[in-house]
């Protein structure tokens, strides 16, 4: 029979049960003495003398270790029984970790079980501080597969979340499938891709499709938009850091490269990037290998590159703006991505999916677009491109009343000319001091000089880009 001064059914991951202790042996001399000397030590210690009873303990309690004879029996010395409960054992739970006892003679058949999955032994008679050391280290080995298991598990959700776009990439218009071919070739390669088109148009959903379809698609897919990242941060974000390396260093820090090492690392924005960082950044890549800040020693990285950004090709061929071997580094294939103005035959199914998608949102009814609505909506030109149209769509559901959505629902610019639209800024009285609406202005003025380009619009109003994105979805723009 067994005996345990606190047997009760327990959750296998519940952290107190890191503390019990499982002592097998035929022998009543030995529970007693072991029992009697590891309760000094552990919270719970069971005993068995029955070895058939192994499977009801382990299924009711975690066991930090357990302590498993080798032999059962008078006349027994072959240690075959303790080769059979402790497979045993680790068919129930492949984490156990066993110490075999054993006499003096068994050491070698105990060095054969280690082979098998025990993971020390102990000679009787045993020395007592022997016996306590040697089960320490078994319970910290116990602690740390557990928590190796928990991170893994962790990880491989932060994956998943991570590399799932939780937006689609929406068309079926002639230049997407050419996008979306383009997007099926080349994914499944190890080549660099260089994502190019404006603001909006879905640089990152193309990444994270090329991610999707790609031999590392059950590994990370690490954003990183280096127009958020201050020059004197960049190594430390990037390349990681020690402790103490600099003032505000207190503790090390892994950097973005080697975090992502093994997937997929986009570098959004790389255009807003100083030439001397560029220099830095194509060091790293050729050498494929990252010295954090405060270091000596490289540390070897194994990513896929995907850069994207909206400056316009003939800025990225600028020698002055973009160094050409980094460049020649990124665009082993080169996508462009099209702006909604030039596969117009999308704009009607996009606008449905986000009135659809709005109005579960806000709890709204659903509604069917007029012919006026959706021949304005497929006229316009929509210079934030997908990003605007969802704005609008957004906004639309909001606070249009009709049955159905009408042109005005859209709050769109009608003075278009040449491909380009006009002033969007509403007309402001100049008794009209309403803080809402001066910012609003401001806003669509900065937009409209910088042609969408988000990171310049921003620097121009002082702000952050997060802090920009936050104000235009604030303003329905």
């Amino acid at each position: 029979m067994y005996d345990s001064e606190h047997f009760q059914s327990r959750h296998p991951f519940e952290v107190n049960e890191a503390k019990a202790i499982l002592i097998v042996d035929d022998d009543d001399d030995i529970l007693t003495a072991g029992k009697l000397l590891l309760k000094r030590h552990y919270d719970q210690v069971d005993t068995c003398a029955n070895p058939d009873e192994i499977p009801a303990l382990i299924s009711a309690t975690q066991y930090a270790a357990i302590l498993l004879d080798m032999n059962f029996g008078p006349g027994e010395s072959s240690g075959a029984q303790g080769f059979q409960w402790l497979q045993r054992i680790l068919d129930l739970d492949a984490d156990a970790v066993v110490v075999l006892i054993t006499a003096h003679g068994d050491v070698n058949m105990a060095v054969e079980a280690m082979k098998v999955g025990a993971t020390d032994f102990i000679a009787k008679p045993w020395q007592n501080e022997k016996l306590v050391a040697t089960l320490s280290a078994s319970v910290k080995l116990h602690q740390s597969r557990h928590e190796a298991r928990r991170l893994k598990e962790a990880n491989s959700a932060l994956v998943e979340v991570a590399s799932s776009s939780t937006q689609p990439m929406l068309g079926n218009s002639s230049a997407m499938l050419v996008l979306q071919r383009l997007i099926e070739r080349t994914a499944p390669t190890e080549a660099n891709v260089l994502i190019l088109g404006e603001n909006g148009t879905g640089k990152e959903l193309a990444a994270r499709a090329l991610h999707s379809l790609s031999n590392r698609k059950d590994h990370i897919f690490m954003a990183v938009d280096l127009g958020a990242i201050t020059e004197s941060l960049f190594e430390s974000e990037l390349f990681g850091h020690l402790k103490g390396a600099f003032t505000d260093a207190k503790n090390d820090r892994i950097g973005r490269l080697q975090a992502a090492s093994g997937g997929t690392l986009f570098l959004d924005e790389i255009g807003n990037l100083p030439l001397h960082l560029q220099a830095k950044l194509l060091s790293v890549l050729a050498q494929k290998q990252v010295i954090p800040v405060g270091a000596t020693k490289p540390v070897p990285i194994d990513i896929r590159v995907i850069a994207a950004t909206n400056m316009p090709r003939a800025q990225i061929m600028d020698e002055s703006r973009f160094r050409q071997d980094l460049l020649f580094r990124l665009n082993t294939v080169e996508i462009t991505m099209p702006p909604l103005r030039e596969r117009r035959s999308d704009i009607a199914g996009i606008a449905q999916f986000y009135a659809d998608l709005y109005a579960k949102k806000y709890n709204r009814p659903h509604k069917n677009f007029s012919p006026a609505a959706v021949e304005a909506l497929t006229a316009y030109d929509w210079p934030g491109n997908v990003r605007a149209l969802r704005h609008a769509m957004e906004r639309a559901v909001i606070l249009a009343e009709g049955d159905a959505f009408a042109p005005l629902d859209f709050n769109l610019d009608n003075t278009q000319s040449g491909g380009e639209a006009a002033s969007q800024q509403p007309t402001i009285y100049d008794d009209d001091l309403n803080l809402e609406t001066l910012e609003r202005s401001a806003i669509q003025t900065a937009l409209k000089r910088s042609r969408y380009n988000i990171s310049h619009a921003a620097r121009d109003l002082g702000l952050t880009r997060a802090a920009l994105y936050r104000r235009m979805e604030k303003h329905g723009l």
